[in-house]
């Protein structure tokens, strides 16, 4: 069973080498990630230049599971918009944080201002 719900921004880290990247590379396997997070994973690598076919590869070799983003979900997100609009969250942001309160996991993220969220969902970062 998994774990942890990937933030974009974790996933990123691990594929760029950045700070963090092996804190992920360890989780990863115990790791399921939004269909919402995966696309924008997806849509940073193509404005980074990589070729689809590379991205395609690159990803299936992780063997994530994509968990997808249904009614519910999208329901509490746009819900949970009004309490995180001071930190400035976006859409993918909200959308792994119900994913990881909805599955009862750890969010991962390399997003410093999601500490300071008043809300009932663990989250853990990736760079200390």
């Amino acid at each position: 069973m998994s774990e942890y719900v990937l933030d974009a921004s974790a996933l990123l880290a691990m594929l760029q080498n950045e700070p963090g990247a092996e804190f992920v590379q360890k989780k990863l396997q115990n790791s399921v990630i939004s269909s919402v997070n995966f696309s924008e994973t997806v849509s940073r690598l193509v404005r980074h230049g990589m070729p689809e076919n590379e991205i395609q590869d690159l990803l299936n070799l992780l063997g994530l599971e994509i968990i997808p983003f249904f009614s519910e979900q999208a329901y509490q997100c746009g819900f949970m918009s009004s309490s995180t609009k001071s930190t400035g969250l976006s859409l993918a942001d909200r959308a792994c944080l119900t994913l990881a309160q909805q599955l009862n996991r750890i969010a991962l993220t390399a997003d410093r201002a999601w500490m300071s969220l008043s809300i009932d969902i663990q989250v853990e970062m990736i760079r200390k």
